[in-house]
C-alpha cells in the first residue's frame, strides 16, 4: 500500500508555493443574483464552475460551504461532488466546510462521507464541531490519519455568539476554546513540517495572546473582508503562529464575479496583502 502524504505536509507545500489564501465557494442566493444567475441548479453549477476555473491554479485552498449546495437536495449534492472533483483534479486542496459533529456511529458516518478516499465527496479536509466533547471526534480523527486528510476544529470562531461556549471556563481554570487548542496540539505532536489537525480561529477576535495558538497545525482564519478584518490584522491576532494561518476570504473575492479576470485580480490582491502582512 502506497503511503499517503499527510494533509498538513500537502497544505504547507501549497501555502509555500501559492501563498496561504483560502477562497470560499459560497453560492448563497444574494450572490447568485449579484452574478445575474438564477437561484437554481443551473445558477449553482455556473457559479461553482466559474470560481474553480478562474482560481484553481492560483489559490492554495478552496472551501465550499456544503449548506449552499445541500439546500437544492440531491441535484445540489451532485454539483458539489463535481466541484470538489474538478478543484482537486486542478491541484487545489479542498476544505469541505460542513461543520459536522455527533457521537459514535453517526460521527463515523459523517467522517466516511467526506474523508474516505473512495467517497464521492472526499475532500482534503473537513471542518468539525467538537461541542459534544472533543472525544466525539475520534472517528473523524482516525479516518483522517488513515486517509491522509485533515480536520479543522471549531475553537475560537468569529461569530459573537461563539464566546458563550468557547470562552466558558472549566473547573481547571482553562477555557473551552483553549482546551480544544490543547487537544489539537496533542494530535499534531511530532508532525513535520506541520500537523494535519487545525483550528478555526476568527481573524476578527483581536488580541489572542492569552491562548496558545502554537498547535503545530494550520489555523483557518475566517473574517477577512466582509466581516471586517484585514490582512494587516493577522500578526496582531495570531502572533508567532501567523506562519500557519490560512486566511479565508469568500465574499471579498466572490463579489467580483462572474468575470473570471476580476475574480483572479481580487484573489491576487488579497494574496499580496497577506504576503505583505505576514
Amino acid at each position: 500500500m502506497t503511503a499517503v502524504t499527510p494533509f498538513g505536509a500537502r497544505l504547507r507545500t501549497a501555502m509555500d508555493q501559492r501563498g496561504p489564501l483560502c477562497v470560499g465557494i459560497d453560492p448563497h442566493a444574494a450572490l447568485l443574483a449579484q452574478w445575474g444567475l438564477g437561484d437554481d441548479i443551473a445558477g449553482l453549477e455556473r457559479f461553482s464552475r466559474t470560481v474553480v476555473e478562474a482560481l484553481a491554479d492560483q489559490v492554495a485552498v478552496f472551501k465550499p460551504q456544503a449548506a449552499f449546495f445541500e439546500r437544492f437536495g440531491s441535484r445540489g449534492i451532485a454539483v458539489l461532488e463535481r466541484t470538489v472533483a474538478d478543484a482537486r483534479a486542478a491541484g487545489t486542496l479542498v476544505l469541505m466546510d460542513a461543520k459536522r459533529g455527533d457521537i459514535g456511529s453517526t460521527m463515523a458516518a459523517y467522517a466516511e462521507t467526506f474523508l474516505r478516499p473512495d467517497a464521492p465527496l472526499f475532500s482534503d479536509a473537513l471542518t468539525v464541531s467538537p461541542y459534544l466533547g472533543y472525544g466525539s471526534l475520534r472517528p473523524a480523527v482516525e479516518l483522517a490519519r488513515e486517509s491522509g486528510a485533515g480536520l479543522f476544529v471549531l475553537a475560537l470562531t468569529s461569530n459573537p455568539e461563539g464566546a458563550e461556549v468557547q470562552r466558558a471556563v472549566r473547573e481547571d481554570g482553562r477555557s473551552i476554546g483553549a482546551t480544544m487548542l490543547a487537544h489539537l496540539a496533542e494530535e499534531n505532536a511530532g508532525a513535520a513540517p506541520m500537523g494535519s489537525f487545525g483550528a478555526v480561529v476568527g481573524a476578527t477576535l483581536g488580541d489572542l495572546s492569552s491562548f496558545d495558538l502554537d498547535i503545530n497545525g494550520p489555523l483557518l482564519a475566517p473574517g477577512i473582508g466582509a466581516q471586517g478584518a484585514t490582512a494587516a490584522d493577522l500578526p496582531a491576532v495570531f502572533g508567532a503562529a501567523v506562519r500557519n494561518v490560512v486566511p479565508n476570504v469568500s465574499r471579498g473575492v466572490l463579489r467580483h464575479g462572474p468575470d473570471a479576470s476580476a475574480l483572479r485580480a481580487a484573489a491576487a490582491a488579497f494574496a499580496d496583502e497577506i504576503r505583505a502582512a505576514v
